[in-house]
């Protein structure tokens, strides 16, 4: 089978759309984060598709996923979207519908829902440790007064207490305390209420719904410069390559045509990201890498060059293998023309003397 030979479509209206600008207002990176954002926190991912009068993708606009809602309608599935107070209702053909984890036919799972109760703790301790510190970085006390305090009393101790000792600004200022008045601590320090631990211990749990590397999230307690490069290798093959498929499979099936799916004069079409800018930074892997393709003849020193986004050199096209390999065919053959020449007789002249 002759192996089809691949080029960039640069030449495809929708390769402005998916490379460069989305819409008018928005780059084609703007949409893809945008559009990730939504397929993360809703499960969800949508955007209205453009075409122009021969049917080629010209534009593409997110649509947020509360504003929308699938439904099934005589065997299809119809977009119902709130625009304003009206509701607008859209074929498939006319919708980029990305779900996220999970699907039922009509929605994807949302990460965040699923995740409700780690992140609703972290949201928790958030707070928690705001007031806490908030209140003078200290238990709260009790004073006590060896008299009966009126209601008057009463209330302009607790004032000027309040005023003069409580907040962040008021913490370790020196309290006096005054007829007889005695001070006593209540509650348990952050430390022993293991705290700060419980809060370290939110970024790997909220990390792992999200199936990221917590150095992702600049949880730097387990990496170190010796490990950095092969967990940036398992951000990219554990979490960043199944989205990437998952994009890419959505958008050969929505946005190409029959036509543009199948082989014919003009080629193939089909949608892929370029990863290798990701993986730049695992600069041994990189070269192993290269140097093995080189060695087997599956890339020329100038494709090697172009993945390095390096200008390309004067006889580097050529793809080389070593000498000492042959084709299945072959094996066991020898070449003639690399065989030694056997003397034929006559060719030695007994070596005599001039």
């Amino acid at each position: 089978m002759k192996a089809e030979k691949k080029r960039i479509a640069t030449d495809r209206v929708m390769y402005r759309v998916l490379h460069d600008q989305a819409n008018p207002f928005m780059t084609a990176k703007t949409l893809r984060e945008t559009l990730m954002g939504h397929i993360l926190l809703w499960g969800n991912g949508y955007a209205e598709k453009v075409v122009n009068g021969y049917g080629e993708l010209v534009q593409l606009w997110p649509i947020t996923p509360n504003l929308v809602t699938p439904m099934w309608q005589d065997g299809e599935i119809v977009y119902r979207v709130q625009v304003g107070k009206e509701d607008k209702y859209f074929t498939r053909d006319k919708i980029l519908h990305i779900p996220g984890i999970g699907f039922d036919g009509l929605m994807g799972y949302s990460v965040v829902a699923m995740a409700r109760k780690s992140i609703g703790l972290g949201m928790a301790m958030e707070t928690f440790g705001s007031l806490y510190f908030g209140n003078g970085t200290h238990p709260g006390v009790i004073v006590s007064h060896p008299n009966q305090l009126s209601a008057a009393a009463h209330a302009n101790l607790k004032k000027s207490l309040t005023e003069g000792y409580s907040g962040l600004g008021q913490s370790h200022r020196l309290l006096l305390l005054e007829e007889g008045m005695k001070l006593e601590k209540v509650g348990v320090p952050p430390e022993d209420a293991q705290f700060l631990e419980s809060r370290q211990f939110q970024i790997p749990e909220i990390a792992r719904w999200f199936n990221l590397p917590p150095h992702k999230l600049k949880d730097l307690t387990r990496s170190s410069f010796n490990n950095i490069e092969s967990e940036q290798r398992s951000f990219y093959t554990d979490t960043l390559l199944p989205w990437l498929v998952t994009l890419e499979q959505n958008y050969n099936m929505q946005l190409l045509t029959d036509s543009d799916r199948a082989l014919s004069g003009r080629g193939r079409l089909y949608y892929k990201h370029v990863v290798e800018g990701i993986l730049r930074a695992d600069a041994a892997g990189r070269g192993a890498f290269y140097r093995e393709m080189f060695n087997i003849g599956a890339f020329s020193i100038n494709e090697i060059r172009q993945l390095e986004d390096k200008d390309p050199i004067e006889g580097g096209d050529i793809h080389l293998v070593p000498m000492n390999m042959t084709s299945l065919q072959n094996a066991g053959k020898l070449d003639q023309s690399l065989e030694p020449k056997r003397p034929m007789p006559g060719d030695d002249k007994g070596g005599e003397d001039q």
